[in-house]
């Protein structure tokens, strides 16, 4: 079930609402639990059992790690922790990456392994994470172990996040899922933020995507135009993943919780360093957190640093998806972040660092979107008229022209601009801010119906960050 539908919008959500509100404050958590295994079941009936038994494993094994740690047996909580660890990797491994190496050993080898392609469970990579953290943090004592098995279920399926994250720490939310307050002014802030999601994704997103296909599609490509495949799939993806962050932390919201963001504007950054500090932020902290930390961070030798920027690159390029072009293109941010320390790029002029972080980001999405390493190298090429394409053509300046104004509208709406002028609107002109707000309910209603009808008008067109 997908947020921008029109079944989740104007059917299961309310109901689901209508329901939470309705049930005694003790009987909450069991509801959204319950709405939770609806929510999952209806996008992967078949796997919900592998979902529901990554949930028992990791609560016997968060119990045994508080446990053994009470009773002074630190070698047996540390035993319990690791075989967490291999289970968790275990399934991601068989479920997302299975394929990849069974795929991979046959063309190595020459040889048919007679392989049954495995589905890849949705939300696997995410919710796995968020399991992992919640047994690792039990066994730091940064969290207690959770009694209650349905409420780490509902930690984990928590719908609002189940799918494509953010990730969110147990930690974060430990306290609210034994007890919250529902405000008017969270649920409030929380439909607005639904709502501003739903049409980052519906009226930005995915007509930028269009973009990429016109140049992949195209009878008369020419330089131009794969310019503008690239630019719209580098906005694209800015606006689809945090449209799915959004709308997930205000649901969230309306539930009583309140998640960490996932996005800081991060086009507006200087180096890629600084990028991946507001990009998908609850990845990145938590490679920091669980991995490049434990592996000794920057506190080692150059060369032990070197091998840790590796690992973690390494392991988010794979992340993403079990192809090569990704494991690429997570090594090619390992290097340029080493590079970047090395060179001191955070030095550089602020235009000349804008420049070069937007530049790199460009080229690095080609890759990600790409279905092979080959076809990157294919649309790159074409981007740098290395092949026989005209600069420009007709076909090329029509779009040009037909995607003007939703290109500088998504490249304004990627900066904080529009925020910093209403944050000075609100210290010289409060009153001016407060008749705004008192429009602001209307003005979500009919953003709501301009983004039910595209809903409509439009084909089902999934959030991206569904495949991984």
């Amino acid at each position: 079930m997908v947020f921008s539908s029109i079944t989740f919008i104007y059917y299961f959500l309310p109901l689901v609402l209508l329901g939470y509100f309705a049930t005694p404050n003790r009987f909450k958590n069991y509801t959204l639990l319950l709405s939770s295994m609806v929510f999952y079941y209806a996008g992967e009936p078949r796997l919900i059992l592998l979902m529901l038994s990554t949930v028992a494993t990791n609560y016997i094994y968060g119990i045994l790690i508080e446990k053994y740690r009470q009773e002074d047996k630190p070698q047996l909580s540390k035993g319990m922790l690791i075989l967490s660890v291999v289970t968790n990797l275990g399934f991601l491994g068989v479920f997302k990456y299975a394929n990849f190496f069974a795929e991979n050993f046959s063309a190595l080898l020459n040889v048919d392994l007679k392989w049954t392609a495995i589905a890849l469970p949705i939300g696997i990579s995410f919710y796995t994470f968020q399991i992992m953290s919640y047994v690792i943090d039990v066994y730091r004592s940064e969290v207690k172990a959770q009694k209650n098995p349905f409420y780490l279920a509902l930690y984990v399926s928590l719908f609002p996040q189940l799918i494509a994250g953010p990730i969110v720490r147990y930690q974060t939310i430990e306290a609210e899922i034994q007890s919250r307050s529902h405000r008017y002014e969270d649920f409030a802030y929380g439909v607005k933020r639904f709502t501003i999601g739903l049409v980052k994704k519906v009226v930005i997103a995915n007509p930028l995507g269009a973009l990429w296909n016109l140049a992949q599609q195209s009878d008369q490509p020419s330089v131009l135009l794969y310019w503008l495949g690239a630019v719209g799939f580098m906005l694209q993806i800015y606006y689809d993943f945090s449209a799915y962050s959004d709308m997930g932390i205000g649901m969230g919201r309306m539930f009583g919780f309140h998640f960490l963001e996932n996005f800081n504007y991060p086009y507006v950054s200087r180096s890629i360093t600084e990028f991946w500090k507001r990009w998908h932020m609850s990845l990145g902290t938590w490679f920091r957190d669980y991995l490049y930390i434990p592996l000794g961070g920057n506190r080692t030798s150059m060369l032990g640093w070197i091998r840790n920027i590796a690992v973690v690159w390494l392991a988010t390029g794979f992340w993403h998806g079990a192809q090569w072009q990704f494991i690429l293109w997570g090594a090619c941010f390992g290097v340029i972040l080493m590079l970047e320390k090395w060179l001191k790029i955070n030095r550089l002029p602020q235009i000349l660092g804008h420049g070069y972080t937007l530049l790199i980001l460009l080229f690095s999405f080609v890759l990600f979107n790409s279905d092979s390493v080959a076809d990157a190298g294919s649309f790159i090429s074409n981007m740098l008229g290395f092949s026989d394409l005209p600069y420009a053509n007709a076909e090329s300046l029509y779009y040009l022209g037909s995607y003007k104004v939703i290109l500088l509208l998504s490249v304004l709406g990627a900066t904080p601009l529009v925020k910093n002028v209403f944050t000075q609107l609100h210290i010289k002109r409060p009153s001016a801010v407060t008749w705004l707000s008192g429009f602001e309910p209307v003005a979500l209603v009919l953003l709501l119906l301009v983004a039910t009808g595209y809903i409509v008008d439009s084909s089902f067109n999934p959030f991206l960050y569904f495949r991984f």
